[in-house]
């Protein structure tokens, strides 16, 4: 995550953005900074949904009787803001905000406008977004030497960023399971300087882990190219249901095979060699002879069909005419594979 953080002397924050896990750890550092600044603290918290703004502004014009300074969280903050008078009253208060109040604002989504201008002179607006393949890497190494008391190897976060992407909630959570089995890896101990010593590996991550997107693509690629629907099927609910991968990432693996074996099967019958289309295709690893093998027994038209249709099914899942993503993979595996009767 960047480097600039809430602090005690901003009047008014507001964190927007999709990470809900970044936007609570900004929230932390908040709270942290204020509890250092004024010690106790009276937190109160609004949904924008459903909040008055009377309401808010009563709690952020008024200041505790028992501590020293108060917070103020607003939630789902754009829903209220998308009322003229209330975006107007909060631009209002940020021209002379409440010196013993901190008004959180926290939202996914965020239209900037006159407010953020404002609040940027009294406060802080932060984006809370994931950060890049690069940082996620350096913040998985930091948070594990901080939180985990233990030190986690470079190239054991690059494959860790690799596997599971840049969401540092899930990154934290992978984390604290690795910590465990470094721990375990040396024994078990209560002295500082053991846990200190503790360090997860490369080795570790591929054990623990589960498969990157591009490893959970091959699977039911596997089970397509080997012409078994049931498989292929059984593949896609365990990888939704269970592993919670997108089912935009499962409809793109369906895809993209039909795609590749729809060129190889045309370059193939232009008269290029294995070694070609395998290039052009950028194929590696176990996936290429059976791609290959695949596309030669269909045939180039029998491939541009299924991968027609293939299209066609995820256009429709895309467009809402199939409510049931699961079901629509599912009717998506089968056509496909019937239009090049594989099966």
């Amino acid at each position: 995550m960047a480097s600039t953080a809430p602090e005690a002397r901003h009047r008014i924050v507001i964190l927007h953005g999709k990470d809900a896990f970044i936007r609570t750890e900004r929230t932390r550092q908040l709270v942290e900074s204020l509890r250092e600044a004024h010690g106790d603290l009276d937190e109160i918290r609004f949904d924008g949904q459903t909040a008055s703004l009377a309401a808010v502004l009563d709690e952020a014009r008024t200041c505790g009787l028992l501590c020293p300074h108060k917070l103020v969280v607003l939630d789902n903050a754009e829903a209220f803001i998308a009322h003229e008078d209330r975006r107007r009253a909060l631009e209002r208060y940020a021209e002379s905000p409440t010196q013993q109040i901190t008004l959180l604002l926290r939202a996914p989504t965020w239209r900037p406008g006159n407010f953020d201008k404002l609040v940027a002179q009294v406060g802080l607006v932060l984006k809370c977004e994931p950060p890049a393949a690069a940082e996620a890497t350096r913040w998985a190494m930091a948070r594990c030497s901080k939180r985990q008391g233990c030190s986690l190897d470079l190239d054991a976060a690059e494959l860790l960023i690799e596997k599971v992407g840049a969401d540092l909630g899930r990154i934290d959570m992978e984390l604290g399971k690795l910590a465990v089995l470094a721990l375990v890896s040396i024994g078990v101990a209560s002295s500082t300087s053991t846990i200190a010593a503790a360090r997860i590996t490369r080795a570790m991550v591929q054990e623990m882990v589960g498969p990157s997107r591009e490893e959970q693509a091959w699977v039911i690629q596997e089970s397509l190219l080997c012409g078994n629907a049931a498989a292929a099927i059984a593949k896609a609910g365990e990888l939704i249901k269970i592993a919670r991968a997108p089912e935009v990432m499962v409809s793109w693996a369906v895809i993209d095979l039909w795609r590749k074996i729809h060129i190889a099967a045309e370059l193939l019958a232009a008269g290029q060699s294995e070694s070609t289309v395998a290039k052009s295709l950028k194929l590696w690893g176990d996936s290429t002879e059976p791609l290959l093998r695949m596309a030669r027994r269909i045939g180039s038209e029998r491939a541009s069909k299924a991968f027609h249709k293939a299209v066609l099914m995820d256009r429709a899942m895309k467009s809402g005419l199939a409510p049931d993503p699961l079901r629509a993979i599912e009717c998506l595996i089968v056509d496909s594979m019937c239009e090049a009767q594989t099966i």
